[in-house]
């Protein structure tokens, strides 16, 4: 991150380096003797939460506007999905049969990525998970026309890593599942849902809700794989029983391919923010 400052006063930066030479004294050695934003301990503290909230906030915010990123197309999927020459080794069939989506994804994130490059990189800026499956089909398909793409990762209780496609220096780490859904969503120019689990049905149910309810910009939302979400989820018994109603299936598209989904991104005539919500 660049360093511009114009404040007259002393850096953190410097005062650090000048605390780590003081002398070895009992006082200086005491946790009370520590800068409080040098102090790991100190700002792991439950009392310190909305600090780490906002720095959360903050770090991606500031590196984003820094590389004069103005917009992304996020794609969300299951991790779990193989590239289809490695299929024969899915955990399931079903897995193997939505391999194809893979090169789905990775074609469809080349193609916008072609889009971004004409706006020096700053707009339509591929955005994933940062992980496996069809994370890095998407991460994958930027790198292969030498683009730049996101990679908003997550710690998780087991070992893992971001997906070797993503642009190192804009490979992010989360704590937070909301920050981090805040990130996907802010610059979102198009919301892209590939088959995939609970993680995915997550982000594109709380996607959907804040585009239901207005808090969020109509963008275009499109499901890659009809028969998978039609299987998956029945969209007509909660329109029929009245816990959405029947505009509400009208907020997202299904599509198969990667040109038919820049198709409807390049010819998005988007609807205004709700005001209301149909049905109440």
């Amino acid at each position: 991150m660049k360093d511009d400052r114009r404040s007259p006063f002393r850096d953190a930066g410097t005062d650090r380096s000048t605390a780590e030479h003081v002398p070895d004294t009992p006082q200086t050695r005491a946790p009370a003797y520590r800068l409080a934003f040098d102090d790991e301990d100190f700002l792991l503290r439950d009392e310190l939460r909305p600090v780490r909230l906002q720095l959360e906030l903050l770090k991606p915010q500031l590196i984003l506007e820094e590389r004069g990123i103005t917009s992304t197309i996020v794609l969300f999927g299951g991790a779990r999905i193989p590239q289809p020459e490695k299929k024969d080794k899915a955990r399931t069939r079903t897995l193997a049969e939505l391999s194809h989506f893979y090169d789905v994804a990775r074609e469809f994130s080349r193609l916008m990525t072609v889009k971004s490059l004409e706006t020096y990189g700053r707009e339509f800026v591929i955005c994933t998970g940062g992980g496996p499956g069809v994370m890095e089909a998407g991460n994958r398909g930027a790198a292969d026309v030498g683009g730049a793409s996101m990679g908003l990762n997550i710690v998780l209780p087991h070992e893992q890593a971001p997906n070797e496609y993503v642009t190192p220096d804009l490979c992010f780490n989360f704590h937070y599942f909301a920050i981090r859904k805040m990130h996907f969503l802010m610059r979102a120019r198009a919301i892209c849902i590939f088959p995939g689990g609970f993680g995915t049905m997550d982000e594109m149910f709380e996607s959907l809700t804040l585009i239901q309810t207005g808090r969020m910009e109509r963008v275009p939302f499109l499901l890659f794989g009809q028969a998978f979400w039609e299987r998956i989820i029945n969209w007509e018994a909660l329109a029929d029983a009245g816990t959405i109603s029947e505009e509400d299936l009208e907020l997202f598209r299904y599509v198969e391919t990667a040109e038919e989904a820049v198709h409807v991104i390049e010819n998005w005539d988007p609807d205004p923010c709700r005001d209301d919500l149909p049905g109440r």
